[in-house]
């Protein structure tokens, strides 16, 4: 159990740090003509954990620029700001998980 869900945090963090790529490439690129805004679908990836690089799609009902470019930078400013606090999240919650394996070794060998 603690194998799967340490493997699960490692995946959703892993997610986690690829959207904060994509997002950063959006912001990059806000004055790009044409440049159309990427995410990621993160309920269907993690829900599939297929192990490889995530899929990004086009990110949709976003308003078009004349030209062409439809990056929002309080949405992306948003999703940076929400991205990193699940990964702080994520990130305690592996250590709790650590600090449970650690405990119980000690305890094992105190025996």
């Amino acid at each position: 159990m603690l194998d799967r869900l340490a493997g699960q945090l490692e995946h959703y963090m892993d997610l986690l740090s690829a959207r904060q790529k994509l997002v950063a490439s959006n912001i990059a690129n806000a004055d790009t003509p044409g440049y159309q805004t990427r995410d990621i679908d993160f309920q269907s990836e993690f829900q599939s954990a297929l192990g490889g690089p995530p899929q990004t799609v086009e990110a949709t009902g976003l308003q078009m620029k004349n030209d062409g470019n439809n990056v929002n930078l309080d949405r992306e400013s948003r999703l940076l700001a929400e991205n990193a606090l699940r990964f702080n999240v994520a990130s305690s919650l592996m250590k709790i998980q650590i600090q449970t394996v650690r405990s119980a070794i000690k305890e094992g060998q105190g025996s």
